[in-house]
């Protein structure tokens, strides 16, 4: 946008910058404002729905903001399918103040890696995928890795699934639980240790708080679950899914089993009676004079008539 000058051969005022126009638009802040919703951060937006909220009317107006927000390194574009379409289009998303500082000074290949990196969330993504959807040779593309890290835009991992191969992910992000294992791996190797542990004391929880073998209602999953948090037996916050999981183990080896439910329909779990395959009892007990089997009636309420098999299971 120019001014006009004075008479007399005077200058003209120095034209406004780029940024200067942008930042006086007032979509400029309403495109920022847009890409800031918790729906489209680092996710972004496609462009299919960035011309339907603006319209055509405004639309067109954005490519100067974009370019100045792109020269900024303040906005990212990568393709991606649109869910509105289905079709692969590009897709705006918004950085930060801070990582748009540490993005200055890269180069397109560098900001292309990181954009790849950056789509692929907490999962992290394999080198040789980096490689295909970027198409740069692998001795670039180490270089591209060594300046990201170094910057601490982006780290390399390791995945229980595959220890001798290496995923990269933003530098911020922590790792799935598909990745490292949850709280069952240490050091990418399945803790036996740890789990022992933590179903001794879940066992002796159950134990304790239900008043022994046989006696009261039961304890509930998030009864258990506060328990372990107020003790602090665990390295890491459980989730209750978690310690149900513990739960479900000594199920199966039967050293718990549910008795019931809680009026609000939470299972109850009891420590799980002793079973033996034989009578504890010699044979004389089960006698009746006259040489026929009486009915016994066990400490655990198990009744066994004088027609079954005697034997207790």
């Amino acid at each position: 946008m120019s001014t006009g000058g004075s008479s007399g051969g005077s200058a003209a005022k120095p034209k406004a910058s780029s940024s200067s126009e942008a930042k006086q638009n007032p979509l400029y802040y309403e495109f920022i404002k847009l890409l800031s919703a918790p729906q489209y951060k680092g996710k972004g937006i496609a462009n299919s729905d960035l011309k339907s909220y603006f319209g055509d009317a405004k639309y067109p107006s954005l490519v100067p903001i974009i370019n100045e927000l792109t020269r900024a390194s303040r906005l990212n574009m990568s393709k991606g399918t649109s869910k509105t379409t289905g079709e692969s289009e590009v897709f705006f998303s918004l950085l930060s103040a801070e990582e748009a500082t540490k993005l200055q000074g890269l180069d397109a290949p560098s900001k292309m890696v990181y954009q790849v990196v950056e789509s692929s969330g907490n999962k992290g993504i394999w080198t040789v995928d980096v490689r295909n959807q970027t198409n740069i040779q692998q001795a670039t593309l180490t270089k591209i890795f060594k300046q990201l890290e170094s910057r601490k835009l982006i780290k390399p991992i390791k995945s229980v699934a595959a220890k001798t191969k290496k995923l990269y992910m933003l530098y911020d992000l922590t790792p799935a639980k598909e990745i490292t294992g949850g709280p069952w791996y240490s050091d990418y190797e399945f803790d036996h240790e740890f789990i022992a542990e933590l179903r001794n004391f879940i066992l002796m929880c159950v134990r304790r708080m239900n008043g022994g073998l046989g006696v009261g209602k039961g304890v509930t999953l998030k009864q258990i679950s506060s328990k372990m948090i107020i003790a602090n037996v665990s390295r890491v916050q459980l989730s209750l899914d978690e310690v149900q999981q513990l739960l479900q183990t000594l199920a199966f080896d039967y050293l718990i089993e549910q008795q019931g439910v809680t009026e609000h329909g939470e299972a109850l779990f009891v420590a799980a009676k002793p079973v033996t395959t034989m009578c504890s009892f010699g044979w004389w007990d089960a006698i009746e004079p006259d040489f026929h089997f009486r009915g016994i009636r066990f400490e655990d309420d198990v009744y066994l008539s004088a027609h079954e098999p005697h034997h207790h299971s």
